[in-house]
C-alpha cells in the first residue's frame, strides 16, 4: 500500500480491503490482503550495542555476553553485574552471532514481545546468565531467509536521529499492508505497481503519477555498443554507470519492497534492477561491463550454441531462440535469462543496463522450450510497455547513482523505436448497445482516455489508439470490455437472454440420448477418456496392417508425445479406465464410453488455415473436415470381474460375452433396429469367441466377444474380460423414421414353435436369419429357445428350437394362415441352410 500510494493519491484513511473491493469491481482478482508483521507484536525498539565479551563454552560454541543500551524507558539501572563490574544503564543480552561490533545499532526484542510463529520473548537464564531480551535476525523477525548474523542498521539506514529506544518497526518499514493480486495474462500491465496504482487511482477518483516519465528519444550510438539482427527486438536501450561501490548494502525499505513483492534481496544492485522492474514492469538486466567482450548483438542462435544461465544450467539452444551475444558468444536468453558469464558479482563497480523490448510470442516460444519461466519472461509473454524501457534504465541508473555511489555515464545507446499502436474504428454507441446500459458518447471519450487511450471523434465514430502498456486492446469489443468495467459492472442490471425458439433435438442426437440411457439403465456406468491413440495401442490390439484402424490422423502439437494421434478405436481408452479402477480395488466392471473416432483420409490431405480475422468459409470449413477423414461416432464397453455379486439369490454370476452381446441388443432395442450375427475371426477379440454384429439390412456395425488373451496381457487385464465396440452412427442411421412404427394390433397373437435340425457349425443367427424372410408380414417375433445335442439328432448336428409369434393387425389368424406362414418360414430355412424339421 505505501508503494502504491507513492504513484495513487490514495486517501490517508483507505485501508487495504477497502482498495481491494474498489480493485475487485474494476475486474481485478484481489486473492487476499496481508498484515505483513502482523505477527510481531510486543516492544521492539533500536538498541546500541555498548559492550560485549566474547565466552567459549564447553560445547564449542562461543557466545557473547553483551550490553545493550535500549532507551531510558527500557533500560535497567547503571550498577553491577555478577563479576562486581561497573555498567551503565542497559540490558544484558546473550548472542550468539558475532558479526556487529560496540557501537553498532541493533533491533532488540524485550520480554513480552512475540516474534514470528509464536515465539514469545522473556527474561531466562541461559549459558551462566540471564539473557533480558534478543537481539534479532531478518530471519527472526520474517523480514527475509538470509542473514549472516543479527541485523546490523547501516548509517544510511538509520538515520543521524535515530537513538536506542526507538520503535524498530517503522526503520524496518516491517508492518506494511500487502494486496496479493492474481494477474490475467490479458492485464500484463498490472504486473507492476506503474499499473496498479493507476488502477487504484481510477477506481478511488484520484490523481495518478506515472513514473515512467521520460519519452524515448531518437535511436543515438553514445554508449556501449549494440546491434539487433532480429525483427523480434523492435527497442534496445543501453546506459551505463561507473564508481558502483559493490559494498555497499540495499537500503532497508529497498529490499523491504523487494522482499514483500514475492523476490529475495540479493545485493544492492540486483535489487535496485528488480526494484524498477517491479515499479515500472520494464524487466532490466545489468551486466558488469568489465566481463562484456565487445559490442552487445540481439540475433537468432545458431545450430549447437549453448548457454550457462544465471541458474548454472548449461543449456543447449535452439535456431528459434533469441539471444543476447557478445564477443565471446551468447550470454543471454532475451527477455527470459541472463547467462552466467557477465552476471553481477560481489566486485561489480562498472554496470550497463539493458532495458529492451522483445517480442512476446518469441519470449514465449523460448521459456517453454527450454522449461525456464522467470519474472521477465512472465511480463513479456504477457506484454511489456515498449515506451517505459527508456525511462526505466535511466531510473535504474539514477538509483545506482543514489544509494550505491555511482556515476552515470555521459552517452547512452538507443537502437530501435516504440512500435506504434494501431487504431481502432468503434461506433460510439457500441458499447452502451452491447452492455445493456446506457453510456453516452462523451461517458464512452472519458472513459477510454482514462485509460490512456488517445479518442479521435468523427460524428457518431471514435477512432481509438490504445496506449502502448495495453497491447490487448486490439478490437472494438476490447474497448467496450473496458468501458463496462469503469463503468462497474455492478450499475449494469443482468438481463437473461431469452432463447429462441428451436426445432428441439436432431434424430441423431434424440437417438444417442436414448441410447445411452437404455444402456446406462441396463448396469453400464458411462465413462469419458481422452481422444488420443498410439502406435502402440494398435500393435497391442493386434491390428493388421490393412485394418482401417491403422488409419491414423498425426497431431501436430500432441499433449503427451506417447500418444500423438487421434483414436480410431474406443477400446485402449477403456482399458485404461479399467487398469485404473482395478488398482483401486474396484474389479466389477460394467463400462461403457461413446465417442468419436478418426479415420485419415485417404489419400492424405492438407487443411487450409483460413484468416483469424473472420469466421471460416464453407469451403474452409468443408476442405478441414474433409482433410480429418471419417468422423463417425462409436459406442464400445468393457465388463470384468462379476456382472452380479454372490447374494442369497445364488452364487456370483461373471461377466462376459453375454453381456458385451447384450449391450448391442439394448442400444438396437432403443432405436427399434432388428440385429443379426454371426461368428467371426477379428481383432482384439477371441477366435471362435467373436460374433460380428449388423442389421438385419446386412449393414455391418461391429463386433463383440471375449478379448483376445494376448491383448489381455498386454493390457494387464483381467482374463475372460469381454469387449464390444459398434458404430453408433451406422446404428442411428440404420434407425427407422420418427413416427413410423406401427401400430399395435388389439388381436391376439397365435404361437407356433418349430424345431430345426442343422450343422453344427451352422450358427443360429442364419437360421433365425432365413425364418424370418420365409415368414412373411404376419411374424410379429422370433425367439430361440433350446439348443440341443445328442444321439437323437446324430453326431455333428444341434437342434435348434423357435419360437414364432404371428399376428395381423386387422383379424384374428385362424389356425390354417399361422400354419401357413410357419411353413413357409421352414422353407426357406431347409432351402438355404439345409435345415431338417424335427418334430417337437
Amino acid at each position: 500500500m505505501s508503494w502504491l500510494r507513492d504513484y495513487a493519491s490514495l486517501a490517508e484513511s483507505l485501508d487495504g480491503r477497502s482498495l481491494a473491493e474498489a480493485l475487485i469491481r474494476a475486474g481485478l482478482e484481489v486473492e487476499t490482503v496481508e498484515q505483513a508483521g502482523a505477527d510481531v507484536t510486543g516492544p521492539l525498539v533500536i538498541g546500541r550495542v555498548l559492550s560485549y565479551v566474547d565466552e567459549p563454552q564447553k560445547n564449542g560454541k562461543v557466545i557473547r555476553w553483551c550490553r545493550v543500551d535500549v532507551g531510558a524507558e527500557h533500560n535497567d539501572p547503571a550498577g553491577s553485574d555478577d563479576s562486581g563490574a561497573d555498567v551503565p544503564a542497559s540490558r544484558g543480552i546473550v548472542c550468539g552471532a558475532h558479526n556487529f561490533a560496540v557501537g553498532d545499532l541493533v533491533v532488540v526484542s524485550l520480554p513480552g514481545a512475540v516474534l514470528p510463529g509464536g515465539f514469545a520473548i522473556a527474561a531466562r537464564k541461559t549459558y551462566g546468565h540471564v539473557s533480558d531480551g534478543m537481539i534479532c535476525s531478518a530471519r527472526e523477525l520474517g523480514l527475509g531467509d538470509d542473514h549472516d548474523g543479527i541485523m546490523v542498521l547501516p548509517p544510511t539506514a538509520a538515520g543521524d536521529d535515530l537513538a536506542p529506544g526507538d520503535d524498530a518497526a517503522p526503520v524496518l518499514q516491517l508492518r506494511e499492508e500487502v494486496l496479493d493480486i492474481a494477474v490475467t495474462p490479458d492485464r500484463g500491465y498490472c504486473l507492476s505497481l506503474r499499473g496498479l496504482a493507476r488502477e487504484a487511482a481510477q477506481a478511488e477518483g484520484v490523481a495518478f503519477r506515472d513514473p515512467v516519465a521520460l519519452g524515448t528519444p531518437a535511436p543515438t550510438d553514445g554508449g556501449f555498443p549494440v546491434r539487433t539482427e532480429s525483427d523480434a527486438c523492435p527497442l534496445f536501450v543501453a546506459v551505463s554507470v561507473t564508481g558502483v561501490d559493490p559494498s555497499r548494502p540495499s537500503p532497508r525499505w529497498l529490499a523491504r519492497r523487494v522482499q514483500l513483492a514475492g523476490m529475495r534481496s540479493i545485493s544492492l544492485v540486483v535489487d535496485i534492477t528488480n526494484y524498477v522492474m517491479l515499479e515500472t514492469g520494464q524487466p532490466i538486466h545489468a551486466y558488469d561491463a568489465e566481463r562484456l567482450d565487445g559490442p552487445i548483438v540481439v540475433r537468432k542462435a545458431t545450430a549447437g550454441e549453448t548457454l550457462t544461465t544465471l541458474d548454472d544450467q548449461t543449456r543447449g539452444l535452439h535456431v528459434d531462440d533469441l539471444v543476447i551475444s557478445d564477443g565471446s558468444g551468447p550470454i543471454g536468453l532475451a527477455g527470459v535469462m541472463g547467462g552466467a558469464s557477465t552476471e553481477i558479482g560481489a566486485g561489480t563497480t562498472a554496470v550497463v543496463i539493458e532495458a529492451a523490448h522483445f517480442a512476446a510470442m518469441t519470449v514465449a516460444r523460448t521459456s517453454r522450450r527450454h522449461k525456464l519461466s522467470s519474472e521477465a519472461s512472465r511480463r513479456f509473454e504477457r506484454g511489456v510497455d515498449p515506451a517505459a524501457a527508456y525511462a526505466a534504465a535511466h531510473r535504474v541508473a539514477d538509483l545506482l547513482v543514489e544509494l550505491a555511489g555511482g556515476t552515470l555515464v555521459e552517452g547512452e545507446t538507443v537502437v530501435g523505436a516504440v512500435p506504434v499502436p494501431v487504431p481502432t474504428t468503434i461506433e460510439a454507441d457500441l458499447p452502451g448497445r452491447i452492455l445493456g446500459t446506457t453510456v453516452d458518447p462523451g461517458t464512452v471519450v472519458s472513459l477510454l482516455e482514462a485509460v490512456g487511450a488517445t479518442v479521435a471523434v468523427a460524428g457518431s465514430t471514435l477512432s481509438v489508439t490504445p496506449p502502448t502498456w495495453r497491447p490487448d486492446l486490439t478490437d472494438p469489443y476490447d474497448y467496450v470490455e473496458e468501458v463496462g468495467r469503469l463503468v462497474s459492472y455492478d450499475t449494469i442490471t443482468p438481463t437473461v437472454p431469452r432463447a429462441p425458439v428451436g426445432r428441439g433435438l436432431t434424430a441423431a442426437q434424440r437417438g444417442r440420448r436414448a441410447v445411452i440411457a437404455a444402456v446406462v439403465a441396463a448396469g453400464f456406468v458411462e465413462v469419458l477418456s481422452f481422444p488420443f491413440a498410439s502406435v502402440e495401442d494398435l500393435d497391442r490390439l493386434g491390428v493388421s496392417a490393412d485394418d482401417p484402424r491403422r488409419r491414423l490422423n498425426r497431431i501436430a502439437n500432441p499433449l503427451a508425445e506417447t500418444s500423438p494421434y487421434l483414436r480410431t478405436t474406443l477400446l485402449p481408452g477403456l482399458f485404461g479406465a479399467v487398469a485404473r479402477n482395478r488398482s483401486r480395488g474396484n474389479d466389477d466392471l460394467a463400462i461403457v464410453e461413446t465417442g468419436s473416432v478418426f479415420y485419415a483420409a485417404d489419400p492424405p490431405s492438407s487443411a487450409p488455415r483460413p484468416a483469424v480475422t473472420g469466421r471460416p468459409t464453407a469451403e474452409e470449413l468443408a476442405a478441414m473436415d474433409a482433410a480429418l477423414g471419417e468422423q463417425p461416432r462409436h459406442l464400445a464397453a468393457v465388463l470384468t470381474g462379476s456382472w452380479r455379486t454372490s447374494d442369497w439369490r445364488g452364487g456370483a454370476q461373471p461377466a462376459g460375452w453375454q453381456q458385451a452381446l447384450a449391450v448391442t441388443e439394448v442400444a438396437a432395442r432403443a432405436l427399434g433396429v432388428s440385429l443379426v450375427r454371426r461368428a467371426v475371426d477379428h481383432a482384439p477379440w477371441h477366435p471362435g469367441r467373436c460374433a460380428e454384429i449388423s442389421t438385419s439390412d446386412g449393414v455391418p456395425l461391429g463386433h463383440a466377444g471375449e478379448l483376445h488373451p494376448q491383448v489381455i496381457a498386454a493390457y494387464g487385464l483381467p482374463e475372460r474380460t469381454a469387449a464390444v465396440e459398434i458404430d453408433l452412427s451406422a446404428l442411428l442411421a440404420a434407425a427407422p423414421p420418427r413416427g413410423s412404427v406401427a401400430p399395435i394390433s388389439g388381436y391376439p397373437v397365435a404361437k407356433e414353435d418349430v424345431a430345426l435340425i442343422v450343422a453344427v457349425d451352422v450358427p443360429a443367427a442364419t437360421v433365425e436369419s432365413a425364418l424370418r424372410r420365409g415368414a412373411g408380414p404376419l411374424l410379429e417375433a422370433v425367439e430361440l429357445f433350446d439348443v440341443y445335442t445328442g444321439p437323437q439328432v446324430g453326431e455333428g448336428r444341434k437342434s435348434l428350437a423357435f419360437a414364432l409369434r404371428f399376428r395381423a393387425p386387422d383379424r384374428t389368424l385362424t389356425d390354417a394362415e399361422s400354419g401357413a406362414a410357419r411353413d413357409a418360414a421352414v422353407a426357406v430355412a431347409v432351402q438355404e441352410v439345409g435345415a431338417e424339421p424335427r418334430v417337437l
